[in-house]
């Protein structure tokens, strides 16, 4: 098969961006749960946020009239889940699909943020 320049073509890091209504709120949710820190912020007041913990990266936009997609916006890989659904459940974060461990080899579940936004979070095994 020839080559395109897409198969050429290197890329690097890709980040889910998330609309949220309170982007401070946002924030402090998503430090507190899942320790990620602010590495850049931009507006006045602030519209656009960098979260970032290990190798994750998350996108915060100010979209006060969002309304949440029904579908996961996002998946996130952790080194354990079920200590991480205790943390999301200890949090207030609303369950939409419980702890399970799927045959294609991840245990896993979905948690919606205050926002609705749907984060599929699953660990190898």
């Amino acid at each position: 098969m020839p080559s395109t320049p897409a198969d050429e073509l290197k890329l690097g890091r890709i980040a889910p961006m998330l609309p949220v209504s309170d982007i401070e709120e946002s924030y402090r949710i998503y430090r507190e749960v899942f320790g990620f820190e602010k590495v850049f912020e931009n507006g006045d007041p602030v519209g656009f946020m960098i979260l970032q913990k290990d190798e994750a990266e998350l996108h915060l936009t100010l979209q006060k009239t969002h309304k949440a997609a029904t579908f996961n916006v996002a998946h996130m890989l952790v080194s354990d889940a079920e200590q991480t659904y205790r943390m999301c459940q200890e949090n207030g974060l609303r369950i939409i699909k419980r702890l399970q461990d799927k045959d294609y080899g991840l245990r896993a579940f979905v948690f919606a943020d205050h926002d609705g936004n749907r984060i599929d979070v699953g660990e190898i095994i």
